[in-house]
C-alpha cells in the first residue's frame, strides 16, 4: 500500500503566489501614463490655459511615439528597445515639426492631431501584425 502526502504549501510559497501591492505596478504606471498623455494633448487642443498644459503636452509627444514603436520593437533587450523607441520618437516630432514648417502650416493643434495619427498608425500596424485567427497562409509572398 502506498501513502500518498499533499505537500503543504510553505510561507514563502504562498506569499510569491499572492498579488501583493507591487506586483501589478507596471499596468498601473502604463495607465497613468496614457492618462497623462491623454489630457495633455486634450488641454492643448482645447488651449487651456492651465499650468499643466505644457508639461502634459510635451510628454504626450515624446509617450506617444515611443510607445508606439517600443510595441513595434518586442524583439530587442529592454536596453535597446527604450534607446531605440525615444530615439525614434525624436524623429517623430523633428519630422513632423520640419514638415509643417516646410509647407508654412504650423501650428499646435496640427502638431499634435498628426503625431497622434502617426502614433496611431504605427500601433496599429502591430495590432494588425498580431491578430487572432491569422495564420502564415494569409501572406502574400
Amino acid at each position: 500500500m502506498q501513502t500518498l502526502r499533499i505537500k503543504r504549501p510553505s510561507v514563502a510559497d504562498t506569499e510569491r503566489a499572492r498579488p501583493g501591492p507591487g506586483r501589478d505596478l507596471a499596468p498601473l504606471l502604463a495607465g497613468a501614463a496614457v492618462a497623462v498623455g491623454g489630457v495633455g494633448a486634450l488641454l492643448a487642443l482645447v488651449d487651456s490655459g492651465s499650468p499643466l498644459r505644457g508639461p502634459f503636452a510635451l510628454f504626450f509627444l515624446f509617450a506617444a511615439p515611443a510607445s508606439a514603436i517600443a510595441a513595434v520593437l518586442r524583439g530587442l533587450d529592454p536596453f535597446g528597445r527604450v534607446l531605440t523607441s525615444v530615439a525614434g520618437a525624436v524623429v517623430v516630432d523633428m519630422l513632423v515639426a520640419q514638415g509643417m514648417l516646410a509647407v508654412h502650416r504650423w501650428s499646435v493643434d496640427g502638431g499634435i492631431i498628426t503625431v497622434a495619427v502617426i502614433s496611431g498608425l504605427i500601433s496599429l500596424s502591430v495590432f494588425i501584425r498580431h491578430m487572432p485567427g491569422r495564420t502564415t497562409a494569409d501572406k502574400v509572398v
